[in-house]
C-alpha cells in the first residue's frame, strides 16, 4: 500500500561531482601506498624538469642574444659533446645506483649499501677524470682538422668532463631515496641560473660573450653545484644508512653497470647524433635554429624522464620480491603516467611554437617544422613508456643494447642521407623516424622476453 504524498516526495539528490572529486583527493591523500609514492616523486621531477626546462628557455633565448647565432651555434655544439660524454662518464653506476641501493635494503646487506654509496661516487670521478685527460689529448691530436674558434671551448668541455660523473652517481643515488629536488634541482636549475647570471653580467659590463666566455662560465657553475650537493647528499645519508663496516663489490658492480653503459652509450649516441652531423654537415646558425625548435619540445621528454626517474627502483624491488603481477601492474600505470601528460604537453607546445622561437630571434622560426616532425617520435616512446629501464632492472641488458644500436644505425644514416638533402627538416625525419622503430622494437622484446605489454593501449601482462 503506498503512502499518501509519496508521489509528491522527490528522490534524494545525487551527491555532487565536486563533492565527489574531493572525495577521490582525500582517498588519494591518504593512500600511503608504492603508486601514490610513485605520483608524488614523478610530480616533482616533472616540475623541476618543467621548470629547468623554462628556465633553460628563458636563458638560451638571452644567450642567443647576447652572443649571436654563431657563437650560441658554437656553444651548443660543444655542450652536445659535453653532455653526451659526461652521461656516460660514470661507466652505468648511476644508473646501478637504481639497482643496488634498492636491492642491498631489501635484503638488509647494510655493509655492502654503505660500500656502494662510498665508492661508486669515487670511481665514477676517478674514470671520468682519465675521460677528460684523454678528451683534451685527443683535442690536441685533432686540432690541425678541427674549426680554429672550436678548440678552445673543446678544451674547456674537458675540464667539465671530470665532475660530470661525479653529477651523474650522486643524482642516482638521490632519486634512489626518493630525494628528486637534492637528485635534480643542482644541476637543472642552480647551475643553470646561475649560468645565466653569469653571461648577464659579462654582457653588461662589456666582456666578451662568446663560446669560449661560456664554456669557462659553464665549468665554473658545473664544479661548484656539484661540491654543494655532494655535502648535503652526505649529511642526509648519515641519518638515513647506519654507520658500521663497508663491503666492496666492485666486480659485481661493474658487471652491473658496464652493459647498463652500453646501453646508455647506444641512446646516447641516438639522442645527439642529430646534433653532432648537422655540425658536420651544416652552418652553426642551423645548429643553433634546430636545437632551439629541439629545446621547446624538451618539456615532453621530461615527462618521460621524469616517471622513469621516480619508478626505476621500484621495478627492482618487485622484481627483488618475486611480485610479477604487481610489476606488470605498476608499469601498466607508468605507461599511463607517461603518455597522456606527454600528449597534452606536445599539443600545448605546437600551439604556441612560432612565437616561442621567434624570441630566440630573427630566422629561428623555420625551427617550427621541426617540431612537428619530432613530436612523432617522442609521442611513439611515451607510448610504451619507460620500457628500458624495465628491461634493464630485469636482466635484459644485451637486448635493450640491440635496440639502441638499431636505432643509432636508422638515424645516423638517414642523417647522413637527408641532411646534405634538406637540411634540419632532414635531421628531424631522422630522429623521430628512429624513435618509432625503438618504441616498436622495445615493445616486441617486452612481449617476446617478458610476457608483457608495454602499450598504451592494454598495457599490462600478457595472458
Amino acid at each position: 500500500m503506498a503512502l499518501i504524498g509519496s508521489e509528491n516526495i522527490a528522490p534524494a539528490p545525487p551527491a555532487s561531482s565536486l563533492a565527489c572529486a574531493f572525495a577521490r583527493l582525500k582517498a588519494w591523500r591518504a593512500d600511503g601506498g608504492d603508486s601514490r609514492l610513485a605520483q608524488l616523486v614523478a610530480g616533482k621531477v616533472f616540475l623541476i624538469r618543467v621548470g629547468s626546462a623554462l628556465l633553460a628557455l628563458a636563458s638560451q633565448v638571452l644567450l642567443a642574444r647576447w652572443m649571436g647565432s654563431f657563437e650560441f651555434g658554437i656553444y651548443i655544439y660543444v655542450w652536445t659533446w659535453v653532455l653526451m660524454i659526461g652521461a656516460l662518464s660514470d661507466m652505468g653506476l648511476s644508473s646501478a645506483a637504481r639497482r643496488f641501493i634498492p636491492e642491498y635494503t631489501e635484503l638488509k646487506a647494510f655493509d655492502r649499501l654503505r660500500g656502494f654509496l662510498a665508492a661508486s661516487r669515487w670511481l665514477a670521478f676517478g674514470i671520468a677524470t682519465a675521460i677528460g685527460i684523454v678528451g683534451a689529448i685527443g683535442v690536441t691530436w685533432l686540432s690541425p682538422s678541427l674549426d680554429h674558434f672550436a678548440i678552445i671551448p673543446l678544451y674547456l668541455a674537458c675540464v667539465t668532463i671530470p665532475i660530470y660523473g661525479l653529477v651523474q652517481v650522486q643524482a642516482g643515488i638521490a632519486q634512489s631515496y626518493d630525494w628528486p629536488n637534492l637528485a635534480l634541482m643542482p644541476f637543472y636549475i642552480i647551475r643553470q641560473l646561475a649560468i645565466t647570471i653569469l653571461m648577464g653580467a659579462a654582457y653588461l659590463f662589456g666582456a666578451p660573450t662568446d663560446a669560449v666566455t661560456a664554456m669557462v662560465v659553464a665549468v665554473i657553475t658545473t664544479w661548484a653545484v656539484t661540491v654543494g650537493q655532494l655535502f648535503v647528499l652526505n649529511r642526509r645519508l648519515q641519518h638515513k644508512v647506519p654507520a658500521g663496516p663497508k663491503r666492496y663489490e666492485v666486480k659485481t658492480w661493474f658487471a652491473t653497470s658496464i652493459p647498463i653503459f652500453v646501453v646508455e652509450g647506444f641512446y646516447l649516441l641516438l639522442t645527439y647524433v642529430d646534433i653532432l652531423a648537422l655540425e658536420h654537415f651544416r652552418s652553426p646558425d642551423e645548429v643553433a635554429i634546430y636545437y632551439a625548435g629541439a629545446r621547446l619540445l624538451a618539456i615532453v621528454a621530461f615527462v618521460y624522464f621524469a616517471i622513469a626517474g621516480a619508478t626505476t627502483h621500484k621495478f627492482t624491488e618487485y622484481h627483488v620480491a618475486g611480485d610479477k603481477a604487481r610489476l606488470a601492474s605498476f608499469f601498466a600505470e607508468t605507461i599511463r603516467w607517461t603518455f597522456w601528460p606527454s600528449l597534452a604537453a606536445c599539443a600545448m607546445i605546437l600551439a604556441f611554437g612560432l612565437p616561442l622561437l621567434a624570441l630566440f630571434g630573427a630566422g629561428f622560426e623555420r625551427g617550427y617544422s621541426v617540431m612537428f616532425i619530432l613530436s612523432i617520435g617522442m609521442l611513439a616512446r611515451a607510448a610504451v613508456g619507460p620500457a628500458e629501464r624495465l628491461l634493464n632492472m630485469l636482466g635484459e641488458r644485451k637486448q635493450c643494447a640491440a635496440v639502441y644500436a638499431a636505432a643509432f644505425a636508422i638515424n645516423l644514416c638517414l642523417c647522413v642521407i637527408l641532411i646534405p638533402r634538406i637540411g634540419i627538416e632532414g635531421a628531424g625525419v631522422a630522429t623521430s623516424t628512429a624513435l618509432v622503430a625503438e618504441s616498436i622494437m622495445f615493445y616486441c622484446v617486452a612481449k617476446r622476453r617478458l610476457g608483457f605489454h608495454l602499450f598504451i593501449m592494454g598495457g599490462g601482462q600478457t595472458p
